[in-house]
């Protein structure tokens, strides 16, 4: 792809902010991050964001043109859902938070709608290796998906213990807050797309 490291750490930054913000929203509404919920969350965040990319690579051409115009159509209704169950949570006080649930039907959503956006990534990634005349080497979309999927799998599980030390101190605030967030994100996706 005739990519710097530095390019591809700065992408890999770029596309993790999305999951680090929902880290954040999921650590308030928990009120409590062990270490196994952070790996976790991690995991699930870091493996879709690396996922992304490498199916828009492979796919190329008019396919992926198509999820891409439909991904962010996608992560705004995901975001909003659960976005809008968080605020509802938060106003009812119920101890028994959905937002603060780590198992695979909690996150998946939450992971594909973070890291769909990345789906254009892996597509420009394809046609920049067709520019370049598919050079090999560290910045290949192997080395190039595996930095973001780290990068994007630190940086939430910091977000997730930085989110949950401030919702343990304000529960019911934080989960409002952080609901707010997520269909704050999805808005954004989807008002990025429709910019063009």
């Amino acid at each position: 792809m005739g990519m710097s490291w530095l390019e591809v750490i700065g992408i890999a930054v770029g596309l993790s902010m999305d999951a680090f913000a929902v880290s954040v929203c999921k650590g308030l509404a928990a009120g409590g991050a062990r270490p196994r919920h952070m790996t976790c969350v991690g995991l699930w965040f870091g493996f879709f964001q690396m996922l992304m990319p490498l199916i828009g690579y492979f796919l190329g051409g008019a396919l992926a043109g198509i999820l891409v115009s439909v991904a962010p159509w996608v992560a705004f209704v995901l975001l909003a859902l659960i976005g809008g169950n968080m605020v509802l949570e938060g106003i009812r006080r119920e101890e028994n938070s959905q937002s603060a649930d780590f198992s695979p039907k909690a996150m998946f959503p939450l992971a594909v709608a973070t890291a769909i956006d990345a789906l254009a990534t892996g597509v420009a990634f394809a046609a920049m290796e067709t520019a370049a005349g598919a050079v090999p080497g560290p910045s290949s979309i192997w080395a190039a998906t595996a930095v973001i999927g780290v990068i994007t799998c630190v940086l939430s599980a910091v977000g997730l213990k930085l989110g949950s030390v401030f919702g343990a101190k304000y529960r019911d605030g934080a989960q409002i807050f952080g609901g707010a967030v997520l269909i704050g994100i999805g808005i954004k996706i989807l008002a990025e797309h429709l910019a063009g």
